[in-house]
């Protein structure tokens, strides 16, 4: 695996840019623009998060494919999908109105529907019209994607039969299990009915459009030597295509997550039995005897369009703590005791799966496994580069192995302390991914008022938490050379953000990564763990490039970056 030397990124999730002429949405051609100012002011790389098609909730981190690509981000102008017409999208921005392209979130649900029509429009006349040179293409792309795209495609067009109800349990009994659902379309295409056989090929097509924009988005970005770097989730939805097709792979009586976490104040079941995300637990031993092929399709697909990828959660391939009811019953566990819950479960109880790290023998065999399972994502990843989200309740000997297998881990500099002080950016493994917040924290701005608010009790908080605010907001000064008085903080100003952004650029990280919303001061969030709906997913930049590149302020931001940037030597 070939690395540069140290680089800098910035978080972008695709949903967030916005240019004109989009469609409520980030798209490919809003990144396209990112890309390139990524490469004017000398940014190694944009992070996304995970681009696979989502399911009714629209979290990145719930996708109903490990490999399907979410068709939201599609650019709708009719040089770029093969059957558009400019009637058509100017029909849609005015249905969707201000109130939606300009909104401050992502207004999902009203998005796709006028974009899902918009393709269906334009695939009606690529199928009725010439395109042969596209035909072709598409043809070809079919034929090369078979081993994921047509269970994918049938699973969509199944959705769509049961009233786009993802969860397969629930669908009607003549098609709620794979061998029933083969035998309904083999009835169907027997009797001559075409609709769903023209619907399944709707679905490979437009992700024939998506695979097509995104490798064009990855081609510029290599062109211009920036870097694309994605963002793979632990596990794959329940109600998603590969569950449904290849349960072979998939434990289906235990839920993945992670252990009881006090810090979840807002959340008794996660203060009581922990975070249950309802994905499957692996069965890795059976994927191990087959040359575990679902990953290997899965990563190798992904660094079609990144050169970098996260792992989210990547103490999961060592063990995972697992639940064995789905979240839908968690409300029904959350008074019980552990006997009783014990009972309600046949004698099982929410544990690590399948050993914990509790002797030495169990934290070498998960190691053990740990190892090969990564080994193997790194030989299907080739010349792609891999970083761990190695975050939460971390065994000792993760980092250390991480490390050796050229794996970069997390370092969030508040968070890395010895002997009461900060643990400094120069002492920082080289082999490692340093950054204030990840999508699921507070942005520079907030946190730093946040903690200054606290601290100095300009806002309600218990003594404990009071102290854990100065606490903070030293190591953070400490880190980006700044000093916190007694009983006195100033507040988040430009040279508070600088201070802080150069010092992480000047660490000794591979990788230095902030939020774009860190770059502009901003307090908006991406998500709230242990939270659904909401804001979460759907927080949109109020500024296009052009506006970025028309104002003073703004602009120079993006300078003041550049500069941070070149004189730290990223």
């Amino acid at each position: 695996m070939k690395w540069n030397s140290r680089c800098s990124g910035v978080l972008l999730p695709a949903f967030s840019p916005r240019r004109a002429g989009d469609l409520g949405i980030g798209d490919t051609r809003a990144l396209l623009e990112w890309v390139e100012w990524a490469a004017q002011y000398k940014v190694g790389f944009l992070q996304l998060l995970p681009i696979n098609e989502t399911g009714a909730d629209c979290s990145p981190y719930n996708a109903i494919s490990s490999v399907a690509l979410e068709p939201l981000y599609l650019t709708m102008e009719v040089e770029e999908i093969p059957g558009l017409v400019a009637e058509d999208v100017a029909e849609a921005r005015a249905e969707l109105g201000e109130e939606v392209l300009a909104a401050r979130l992502v207004e999902y649900a009203r998005v796709r529907e006028v974009k899902l029509r918009l393709l269906r429009r334009a695939f009606d006349r690529f199928t009725a019209e010439e395109f042969a040179e596209e035909k072709a293409e598409f043809r070809a792309f079919v034929d090369a994607e078979a081993s994921w795209l047509n269970d994918y495609a049938f699973f969509r067009e199944l959705m769509c039969l049961a009233g786009e109800r993802e969860s397969w349990h629930l669908w009607p009994d003549a098609f709620n299990e794979p061998r029933k659902a083969r035998e309904y379309l083999g009835e169907l295409r027997a009797a001559g009915d075409a609709r769903l056989w023209q619907g399944i090929e709707f679905r490979r097509w437009v992700q024939w459009l998506c695979f097509r924009q995104w490798r064009a988005v990855r081609a510029r970005a290599q062109e211009l030597g920036v870097k694309l770097m994605g963002d793979i989730p632990i596990g794959i939805a329940y109600d998603s295509a590969d569950v449904f097709f290849q349960r072979e792979n998939f434990d289906l009586d235990w839920c993945g997550g992670a252990p009881p976490e006090t810090m979840f104040k807002h959340d008794r079941f996660i203060q009581r039995w922990g975070q249950n995300w309802g994905i499957p637990v692996y069965r890795w031993e059976d994927m191990e005897q087959m040359g575990y092929p679902w990953w290997r399709q899965r990563i190798e697909k992904l660094t079609e369009v990144f050169a970098i990828f996260r792992i989210d959660h990547i103490l999961g391939f060592y063990r995972i703590y697992a639940f064995p009811w789905r979240p839908q019953r968690n409300g029904e566990f959350l008074d019980l005791s552990e006997e009783e819950a014990r009972e309600r479960c046949g004698g099982k109880l929410p544990g690590w799966a399948w050993r914990a790290d509790d002797t030495e023998e169990n934290r070498q065999a998960n190691r053990s496994d740990g190892d090969r399972r990564l080994r193997m994502i790194l030989e299907a990843a080739g010349d792609g580069e891999v970083v761990g989200e190695d975050l939460g309740c971390v065994p000792e000997y993760v980092r250390p192995h991480l490390e050796s297998l050229g794996i970069a881990g997390f370092r969030i500099p508040h968070w890395d302390h010895r002997d009461g002080h900060v643990v400094p950016g120069s002492e920082y493994p080289e082999c490692s991914f340093a950054t204030y917040s990840t999508h699921d924290h507070d942005t520079l701005a907030a946190m730093w008022e946040g903690y200054r608010q606290a601290a100095l009790g300009l806002v309600p908080v218990e003594d404990h938490e009071k102290n854990d605010a100065w606490w903070n907001l030293r190591l953070l000064s400490q880190f980006a050379g700044m000093t916190v008085g007694e009983g006195e903080v100033a507040a988040f100003s430009p040279s508070v953000q600088w201070s802080l952004i150069d010092g992480l650029m000047f660490c000794h990280s591979r990788y230095a990564a902030i939020m774009i919303t860190d770059l502009f001061g901003m307090h908006d969030r991406y998500n709230r763990p242990g939270t659904v709906g909401g804001e979460n997913w759907r927080f949109r930049l109020p500024f296009s490039m052009a506006e970025i590149m028309a104002d003073d302020g703004l602009r120079g931001q993006c300078e003041r970056l550049r500069e941070s940037i070149e004189k730290s030597g990223r």
